[in-house]
């Protein structure tokens, strides 16, 4: 059965359907440089520190977001596996859309709230998290509420950036979260036609993927 994730599946759909293709039907992957290692080293660093607050909420975020965090560390360590996370089955497609949150909100009434971290050199500009993040929020809420969790139509991104180098190295980070409205119509739909392209030929090159753009123009020069 088909595997689908909402970061190197849907978003890697929703940017260049043709890389999409080739990546899941022929293992034909985009070029990878040197991965940095700091991004992952902050996200274990604020996973383990969100830990602390089970039931409630870190204080810099404190009367930013609705909600507190979910109180049940067993349950969100098992979200946060891609091995063990939330899932959605369609039969007739033959295809599961599965997802890893990072961390998860539950407000007074019972309803769950995707929240994600992430760092980045300076502050989010508008529209940015709508831009890259939308479809794998829209896919953690849709993923919540298949599997029993109502979700609301909204989630959060927190964002980190570095705001001054202190003594003895120390690093203070501006802390700022984001709401970002979601829909779950949208993320069903997505993941439908995602895997709907996989059966099809392959499209044709998408005029704005820079990795098409340069393979094209390396097949003209040769």
């Amino acid at each position: 059965m088909l595997r689908i994730s909402p970061t190197t599946g849907l978003s890697l759909f929703r940017e260049c359907p043709r890389c999409f293709w080739l990546h899941y039907n022929e293992s034909v992957h985009r070029p990878r440089g040197i991965f940095p290692s700091l991004p992952g080293g902050m996200d274990l660093v604020i996973k383990k520190y969100f830990d602390k607050f089970r039931g409630k909420l870190p204080p810099e975020i404190e009367d930013k977001v609705e909600g507190k965090l979910l109180p049940d560390l067993e349950l969100i360590e098992k979200w946060r596996n891609w091995r063990t996370g939330l899932e959605y089955v369609d039969k007739k497609l033959d295809a599961t859309l599965f997802g890893a949150l990072d961390e998860c909100l539950v407000d007074d009434e019972g309803y769950y709230i995707p929240l994600d971290y992430k760092t980045k050199g300076s502050a989010p500009k508008d529209g940015d998290s709508e831009k890259y993040y939308q479809t794998q929020l829209d896919t953690y809420a849709f993923l919540l509420n298949h599997n029993g969790y109502k979700a609301r139509d909204f989630a959060y991104l927190v964002y980190y950036f570095p705001k001054e180098v202190k003594k003895n190295g120390v690093v203070e980070f501006s802390v700022e979260p984001i709401r970002v409205s979601i829909d779950l119509k949208r993320a069903q739909k997505t993941f439908e036609d995602a895997v709907l392209l996989l059966q099809s030929s392959i499209p044709k090159t998408h005029s704005s993927c820079e990795y098409c753009l340069w393979i094209g123009n390396r097949l003209e020069f040769e």
